[in-house]
């Protein structure tokens, strides 16, 4: 039938079927004309992308390739969601045909949904959220019951620290739908977490978190990539950048301002600003509500013991303590691997393996890292909840292997090395490339 229909395919109608090829799918990647593959049919967003629950620009991402594979991993309830899909239908695509590849990880795939991999154990989850509970109500009762000397001021700053970090990877179960059955509900609990616990916004976590999960690593796509005010990631950006003789901070020296400008800022400074902008300008007015009630009840519950500026002091502290658990945790994972403008139709697996890697797990390590050490897993995976990654470790190692795909798995300190080597390298590949052009 392929040959038969020749360049012509998509205007050919059959029983009612309008049908296509891969090509002309291709071509719609427009901003004002956007269609998406999925398991062999064309779908055009175009319109629908400004509704689409995850954002426009997730969804936009994937505009004229296939997102087959992205779309079954970020949607737990296919049914319901390919009722959303049927009105936005355009035709068959007659000449796809997936990969090797794609068909072994999407046979994986059935393999994970069968085991009960996308399940989550409420006692897992529930033990977790009571933990960091518990620490906060114990950082008030030290101050509570032996003052606010400066032994047990710390003891409580320490105490408060573990409980924001624990409770940061904890929302994240909840955003990705890892704990209830219920769209619904993990949408409730993660609004509660990340805003009465933690004082930010759900939306804004959504917007983000889901491109980086879309494109992980890839400029112009992944939101976690926009450092260049500040640093210049992988090979690519520092050597276009320095070719053109653009920067706006010594970027040779990225590896070492680092430290003085990345963990300790990250939250304090960066996430309470973006955080406020999203939120005003998209007139949030929930997310608004639910941020502001956590300093409402940060005040309440410590300004008694510390005092109002005593109070503030206690809490950005703890913020700049969380800051660089979160930084170097998240960032050993991403930043040391494949960071470059998107090549475009490249398959999931590929796509997930060139920008994450793991990091050796233990039960220490598991729990400072909020399991996300098993970051290729998670990633391959999103609905999982992090209890099953490592059930799934070997048929993912196997996966690799038979398809000559590196699997990286470092240890913790590697992986944190590695974050300030590749930051260097970086800046070197900048500095050569604007006084190369300069000679």
């Amino acid at each position: 039938m392929g040959k038969g229909l020749g360049p012509r395919a998509d205007d050919i109608q059959v029983k009612g079927r309008r049908l296509l090829t891969v090509q002309e799918v291709n071509k719609h990647n427009k901003r004002d004309d956007k269609w998406l593959l999925i398991r062999g049919k064309a779908y055009d967003i175009t319109n629908f992308a400004k509704r689409h629950p995850g954002g426009a620009k997730v969804i936009s991402h994937y505009a004229g390739e296939d997102a087959t594979d992205v779309w079954t991993a970020f949607h737990g309830d296919k049914d319901f969601v390919s009722k959303h899909l049927a009105p936005l239908y355009v035709g068959d695509v007659v000449d796809f045909k997936p990969s090797s590849l794609q068909e072994d990880f999407r046979a994986l795939c059935e393999v994970v949904e069968r085991n009960g991999w996308l399940q989550g154990d409420p006692l897992f989850f529930g033990l977790h959220l009571g933990l960091f509970v518990l620490l906060e109500v114990l950082a008030v009762a030290v101050l509570w019951a032996f003052g606010t000397g400066w032994l047990p001021w710390l003891t409580a700053l320490l105490l408060f620290v573990v409980s924001q970090a624990q409770s940061g990877w904890s929302q994240h179960d909840y955003g990705h739908h890892n704990v209830f059955k219920s769209t619904k509900w993990n949408h409730i609990f993660h609004h509660l977490i990340i805003g009465f616990f933690k004082g930010a916004s759900s939306h804004w976590w959504n917007f983000r978190h889901f491109q980086h999960h879309a494109k992980p690593n890839r400029l112009g796509k992944d939101p976690d990539t926009h450092m260049a005010f500040l640093f210049l990631l992988g090979d690519q950006l520092p050597r276009e950048w320095g070719a053109k003789r653009k920067g706006f901070m010594p970027y040779h020296l990225q590896h070492a301002y680092f430290f003085l400008l990345g963990p300790p800022l990250l939250i304090p400074i960066y996430v309470h600003y973006e955080n406020l902008y999203f939120c005003i300008k998209r007139r949030d007015y929930v997310d608004i509500v639910l941020g502001a009630s956590f300093f409402v009840r940060l005040f309440a519950i410590f300004s008694p013991f510390l005092g109002t500026w005593g109070t503030l002091t206690f809490y950005m502290l703890a913020r700049m303590l969380e800051s660089h658990w979160f930084v170097w945790c998240t960032q050993m994972s991403h930043l040391p691997n494949q960071v470059q403008r998107d090549p475009r139709h490249e398959d999931w697996v590929h796509l997930q393996l060139r920008g994450t890697c793991n990091v050796q797990p233990g039960p220490f390590v598991d729990w400072f890292c909020g399991h996300l050490n098993y970051q290729i897993e998670h990633h391959l995976f999103p609905l999982m909840p992090r209890h099953h990654f490592h059930k799934v470790v070997p048929l993912v190692r196997s996966l690799c292997e038979k398809h000559g795909i590196e699997y990286r798995c470092k240890p913790l300190f590697t992986a944190w090395a590695d974050i300030v080597r590749s930051l260097q390298r970086s800046g070197e590949i900048w500095y050569e490339a604007y006084y190369n052009r300069s000679h």
